[in-house]
């Protein structure tokens, strides 16, 4: 990768890129509330649980073909996959987190890093666009390659829900940095088993085991005192 290439890959992931991505937590606030995650052990084991068979894998697959089908200037597929990605989520807040960061995505990326491939997107209203589609979208727009683009962008999750449980267990923030090094074998083998079947069917690579995390999505909603959108 080009070093403008990497310049612009951690602009965007970059916590100073304004997706609101601080005010989410993906459930993980009631997760805490609950007792279920008390340190950086159950942190580790909760985040790595989500990227092996959660919403992270999930969204690692949704990356992996939009980024293919905008290499390849395949609208249709693109649409597909964007689709099929604001329909499968299983809370209404987990899907306000998808598309509420990839409206904001689209809006900063046309104003400041703009591509043709974006416009491929244009049909897509705010409320069906989600994150991972529009950022695979743009990276595979300035020539990224999907291993670093699915690579930064799973770390850039890992890191906003090891932020997020630094406000709630509270963690701090040495526990905070060992949690992301210990997760980096869970992101190496995601992307790497993505990356193998970018090219495969799309409906028989999606699937999910965590219930646990998905139900903290759904019971965040009426969660009393809160200080996360999701």
């Amino acid at each position: 990768m080009s070093e403008s290439g990497l310049y612009r890959l951690m602009s965007w992931l970059s916590p100073a890129f304004p997706v609101g991505a601080y005010t989410h937590s993906s459930g993980l606030e009631w997760a805490v509330g609950e007792g279920h995650v008390t340190g950086r052990a159950a942190l580790i084991q909760w985040i790595e649980d989500v990227l092996a068979c959660g919403t992270g894998y999930s969204d690692a697959v949704f990356f992996a073909h939009a980024h293919c089908a905008a290499a390849d200037e395949n609208a249709e597929r693109l649409m597909e996959v964007a689709e099929l990605a604001a329909a499968l989520h299983p809370s209404r807040e987990r899907r306000v987190e998808a598309t509420a960061q990839g409206a904001a995505f689209r809006r900063i990326a046309t104003a400041t890093a703009d591509c043709p491939r974006l416009a491929l997107l244009l049909p897509l209203p705010d409320d069906m666009l989600c994150y991972p589609v529009v950022v695979a979208t743009l990276a595979a727009g300035h020539g990224i390659a999907l291993s670093s683009a699915l690579t930064a962008f799973l770390h850039a999750q890992v890191s906003n829900l090891v932020s997020a449980a630094q406000r709630l267990v509270p963690l701090g923030q040495t526990d905070g940095q060992l949690a992301i090094v210990a997760l980096e074998a869970a992101v190496s083998h995601l992307a790497g088993w993505t990356l193998a079947r970018a090219d495969g069917d799309l409906f028989e690579a999606l699937g999910s085991g965590t219930l646990m995390a998905d139900f903290a999505s759904m019971a965040h909603e009426t969660q009393y005192t809160r200080l996360f959108r999701t």
